[in-house]
């Protein structure tokens, strides 16, 4: 059984759950209090959420979280077959949405939150918005005309681009421009979403 430790609400586990609802996977929500305790940390020393649990697999980081799981319990439409030209840009945004923006707006997150006040705006802070504008952008410049942002089905990189946009959104105020707000908002219509929601709320 998928076993999925993450905080009430918490979206980069939402992630997962998402993907587990398209898929059809049988998965069990374990909800965490902040901070983490002691047993908690025995089974994940970095003491972060989310974390997986699937038999005698255990990790760390949501996107690695959607891809092990598209590959081991797929073959499913949200990852493309390797042969597929897809197949890549899958790939790269999926981690993108980490590596590149989401890594930012943890930055982003303990200025507005943690920082005093003199530091809030700063000017790292400001230096970190801006390149998160740029991310913002360039997945708008992949995107394109796409319903998607590999075509005109949703993908695991949607499932983490979207759930990136509604971070942004939720804890720092910031709306995406009209385009990815309209991306956004197809892609967390799904059913799917709705019930993911439900489970780690």
């Amino acid at each position: 059984m998928i076993t999925l430790y993450n905080f009430p609400r918490g979206a980069r586990g939402l992630r997962v759950a998402w993907l587990c609802e398209e898929m059809g996977l049988a998965y069990d929500v374990h909800k965490l209090g902040f901070p983490t305790d002691a047993a908690y940390r025995q089974l994940n020393p970095l003491g972060s959420v989310p974390f997986l649990v699937d038999g005698d697999v255990q990790i760390n980081e949501s996107t690695a979280m959607l891809l092990y799981l598209a590959e081991r319990y797929g073959p499913t439409p949200f990852l493309p077959e390797r042969t597929s030209p897809r197949f890549a840009r899958v790939v790269q945004m999926t981690v993108f949405s980490e590596a590149t923006l989401g890594a930012g707006l943890n930055v982003l997150m303990e200025a507005r939150f943690g920082a005093p006040e003199a530091d809030k705006d700063n000017w790292s802070v400001r230096a970190q918005g801006n390149r998160t504008d740029h991310a913002l952008a360039f997945i708008e410049h992949i995107l394109g005309a796409q319903e998607f942002l590999t075509g005109d089905g949703p993908t695991i990189a949607d499932i983490a681009i979207a759930t990136a946009l509604g971070m942004r959104q939720g804890a720092l105020g910031q709306a995406p421009s009209a385009r990815l707000a309209a991306y956004r908002e197809r892609t967390v219509a799904r059913p799917a979403y709705a019930r993911a929601v439900a489970r780690i709320a």
